[in-house]
């Protein structure tokens, strides 16, 4: 699927997206109070966070949930990447593979944080790492 057969065939876009806008939002959703357990504000992936297949590409999943399924068997990808690799927008990426995640056939991986120290570098220790690398 290319971003130019996106704009040939709006009606593949919206059997895709399941009618959502790029934010994401569904038209629905304004109407109609979040299931059990999922937040009831937007649920946006990040953009780095990493896919993981759950589910056999088997019957019963769309060409593009079998392609993810695929592409995500052996090793987690970046939704980025995904995005990249199926040729499709990020925001389409997004909606597929949250509807994925929602129904088990995939895990999704938050980057996670750099830790803070918990005190502060040794004084000492930065100026020897500064001659060190001067000398180089």
């Amino acid at each position: 699927m290319s971003a130019h057969a996106d704009a040939d065939e709006p009606d593949r876009l919206f059997a895709v997206t399941r009618g959502r806008d790029a934010a994401g939002d569904d038209p629905l959703a304004a109407r109609t109070p979040p299931a059990p357990g999922r937040p009831a504000g937007p649920d946006v992936l990040d953009v780095v966070a990493l896919i993981v297949a759950e589910d056999d590409p088997g019957g019963g999943p769309t060409a593009e949930q079998v392609a993810v399924l695929r592409l995500c068997r052996d090793a987690p990808v970046a939704l980025v990447e995904v995005a990249a690799r199926l040729d499709m927008p990020v925001h389409v990426a997004r909606i597929l593979l949250r509807d994925m995640r929602d129904t088990g056939r995939i895990t999704v991986r938050t980057p996670s944080t750099a830790a803070v120290p918990s005190r502060a570098a040794d004084l000492e220790t930065l100026k020897q790492v500064l001659v060190g690398l001067e000398l180089l």
